[in-house]
């Protein structure tokens, strides 16, 4: 089941659309203005990301909620960058390479790895949250799903080889929603 919504924190909602329209390529379709519970207000706005599914953020406006909230998912709690992220579908490795390209035009370094099943890229949002685009390589087989749950249920499971190291691609031009912040993208 694919899902309707994924919904985070800004508080740079000028960055923020900036990244998702310009360096991901995404349509901004819907922005929603309304009361918080506590008497402030908020913008809670979609972008379309393909297949039908949206990725918002919500601005809030609200003297209950304090300043100082992290925006980034995972390190903000406290935990390293990679646990908790956002990963979009890309359609082949055709398709992965065309998003790499895009983002690096844009100014945002691009993390490779392949991970034998599947291979992804991964870069930061401006709100530290780590995105990436993610396309399966090969189908899973019935060894593959008895593995998995062996794996689940396993108290200390043997850990896999690792695969072909992961290659960093540095943009050569500052990130977009930055040189946007100064009037220049």
């Amino acid at each position: 089941m694919a899902f309707h919504h994924l919904a985070l924190v800004t508080r740079d909602a000028r960055a923020t659309h900036v990244f998702y329209t310009r360096a991901m390529g995404f349509e901004l379709v819907k922005t929603v203005v309304g009361a918080t519970p506590a008497g402030g207000w908020a913008k809670h706005f979609f972008y379309e990301t393909g297949r039908g599914e949206l990725m918002a953020f919500w601005e809030l406006h609200d003297e209950s909620i304090p300043d100082a909230y992290p925006t980034a998912i995972s390190t903000g709690i406290g935990l390293p960058e990679w646990v908790n992220h956002v990963a979009f579908a890309a359609d082949d490795v055709a398709d992965l390479e065309r998003r790499r390209a895009r983002l690096l035009a844009h100014g945002y370094d691009v993390l490779e790895i392949d991970h034998g099943w599947c291979r992804s890229i991964y870069t930061r949002d401006p709100n530290g949250t780590l995105v990436e685009f993610c396309t399966t390589t090969r189908a899973f087989d019935a060894d593959d799903r008895r593995r998995a749950l062996e794996a689940l249920h396993d108290a200390k499971p043997p850990l896999e080889a690792p695969g072909p190291k992961p290659k960093l691609h540095e943009a050569e031009v500052e990130p977009v929603h930055r040189r946007a912040a100064r009037g220049e993208a």
